[in-house]
């Protein structure tokens, strides 16, 4: 029998809906796992922004990387030839000028930066402190041939008055100088007008055990040729000598012929040797350089009383 139509509107009521807007477990699950593999992503995002592995990263060191694995030679064999492996980049792309016996990353600095200070010191400027004004003009002064060629010896002729002048140059030193002449005057004029360091080099500077005070350092001086191995004068080094003693000649006789002084080559070879003999004694008077490194034992601090009572400077008994 067929229902009626009440009875199919009451079956209809009584049958169960569906649910709306529940998730299955499928569902659910799915949403957490996609959850947490967002947060781990996130993490790992994190921490590689943040890791530090102990590389520098950073402009300065990757240049500096760079310029390592471009100096390299990585077609040499390490084991076989390691100086290759490590300079033959540099090696090829640096070749020593002529006029050094050596070459480094220090003089391609040097190099780069007097270009950088030809060009500061060439530009004119009306703002410039007085120690760069002073500089431009000492340089203007240095390059300037043409007034140095028209001034000839003059200016160091005239300088040597002030020094007591020098022997070998001049006619009548002993008349006018001799007598009064001393050598604590004249390395004392020599120290503090020009800045030369004879027989003595003294200076004023820190204390080194006491970095709050100022006190005179006394010291060996400096040579006349690079090294007191030099004053052998035998095997590589007597090249130089000669070449040394020659200068010497060279410069009295351009001073005597300025001066329109007759020159006595003989009498002139015979003095600047002479000094060279002098410069020997100085020279084997001095401590080695290999001896000399050690600060402690450079270190003898005494007072001025001390050092007058110690030591003296006498040149012919004066």
């Amino acid at each position: 029998m067929g229902k009626s139509e009440s009875q199919m509107d009451i079956t209809e009521m009584n049958a169960p809906k569906p649910k709306k807007g529940r998730w299955s477990g499928l569902e659910v699950g799915l949403a957490v796992v996609a959850a947490l593999l967002a947060i781990v992503a996130v993490t790992m995002i994190v921490l590689y922004a943040t890791y530090d592995d102990g590389v520098c990263k950073t402009a300065d060191c990757i240049k500096s990387a760079a310029r390592i694995l471009e100096n390299m030679d990585p077609s040499a064999q390490p084991c076989g030839d390691f100086y290759q492996f490590a300079c033959g980049g540099w090696l090829r792309r640096n070749v020593i000028p002529e006029t050094s016996s050596r070459y480094s990353n220090f003089d391609i600095l040097r190099d780069e930066l007097e270009v950088v200070l030809k060009d500061v010191l060439d530009t004119p400027s009306t703002k410039d402190i007085p120690a760069v004004q002073k500089a431009k003009t000492l340089y203007r002064s240095c390059i300037n041939e043409t007034a140095i060629d028209s001034r000839g010896g003059g200016p160091l002729i005239s300088l040597l008055p002030n020094v007591s002048d020098w022997p070998v140059a001049s006619t009548d030193w002993e008349a006018s100088y001799g007598t009064a002449w001393t050598a604590e005057a004249a390395i004392a004029q020599l120290n503090s007008r020009y800045g030369k360091k004879v027989l003595i080099n003294f200076f004023v500077g820190t204390d080194d055990k006491n970095s709050t005070a100022y006190i005179i350092h006394i010291d060996q001086p400096g040579l006349g040729l690079p090294s007191r191995d030099y004053y052998e004068c035998t095997g590589a080094y007597k090249e130089a000598c000669s070449a040394y003693v020659d200068f010497m000649i060279s410069v009295a006789k351009l001073i005597l012929q300025e001066r329109n002084i007759s020159v006595n080559e003989d009498e002139i070879s015979q003095q600047m040797n002479t000094v060279m003999d002098l410069e020997k004694e100085i020279a084997n008077a001095t401590t080695k350089s290999e001896d000399r490194n050690d600060p402690l034992l450079l270190y003898n601090k005494m007072t001025l009383a001390q050092l007058q009572n110690n030591f003296s400077l006498e040149i012919n008994n004066k």
